[in-house]
């Protein structure tokens, strides 16, 4: 007794397309938050052309990957659609492709106050990361930059060293629990690689009198004095406001 023959299962004809799609996708995806601006709130401009490289080449690959399908069409050559996996056919690229949808249609979100407070924002000793080195101490106190600021406190921590130095900064607001409430916490996240290893820095700032009760996540722009306050039991380096002035959340918020 014989068994019928059976037919060979035709291939799918539209998986190797799905992996030209999605790497197409991630191609297009990358460019895309170059052009817009958002590529800062992912990586550090220092990485900037490697973002930009990947994308263009993602692209390349897709349109050459597609010519190659669309000659075997012409000529009647089924790509191969088997695979030695745990997953059926074109699970792989369904799940890349899925990604890079989801990365053109949500955008990345800042950082803001309540992961500054899950890393401990008012730890002095999280900001060693930041390296003294880039530092530009010839900087006049006023042209000075939240993050030089604290930079500068790595380098020499003794806060009456800079009692009476004029400041001008920008930054978000944090309330830490423990924070009396004529004061606040300015603000910001560095970037040393990418958002996965950003962290946040910042300064207490003294409220002028009858000020406002700014709430998490407003980004102000702050002038004063510096001086030394106690804060929790300990010496900190603290801005004594004169001026604060409410600011858009700038394009570049991680810049230094």
């Amino acid at each position: 007794m014989t068994t019928p023959n059976r037919k060979p299962k035709k291939p799918n004809l539209l998986l190797p397309w799905l992996d030209v799609i999605a790497i197409a996708a991630w191609g297009v995806l990358l460019l895309k938050y170059w052009l817009t601006g958002k590529l800062n709130l992912l990586i550090h401009p220092n990485y900037f052309w490697l973002a930009i490289a990947s994308g263009i080449s993602l692209l390349i690959v897709a349109f050459f990957r597609a010519q190659e399908l669309w000659r075997r069409r012409r000529r009647d050559i089924i790509p191969s659609a088997e695979h030695v996996n745990l997953f059926p056919p074109g699970w792989g690229s369904a799940l890349v492709l899925t990604a890079a949808i989801l990365g053109l249609i949500f955008t990345p979100r800042v950082f803001a106050s309540d992961k500054a407070l899950q890393r401990d924002v008012t730890d002095f000793l999280g900001t060693a990361r930041i390296k003294p080195q880039a530092f530009r101490a010839s900087t006049p106190p006023e042209k000075r930059s939240l993050v030089d600021w604290v930079r500068e406190l790595n380098v020499y921590p003794e806060p009456d060293r800079y009692s009476g130095q004029k400041a001008k900064v920008q930054g978000f607001v944090i309330h830490p629990p423990n924070l009396q409430k004529d004061y606040l916490f300015l603000g910001k996240f560095v970037l040393t690689c990418c958002a996965a290893d950003a962290y946040p820095v910042g300064l207490p700032v003294k409220l002028t009198p009858n000020s406002e009760q700014y709430t998490p996540d407003t980004w102000l722009e702050v002038e004063g004095q510096m001086a030394t306050e106690t804060l929790s039991g300990k010496r900190q380096l603290t801005i004594a406001a004169s001026s604060i002035k409410k600011i858009p959340q700038p394009k570049d918020p991680y810049s230094y």
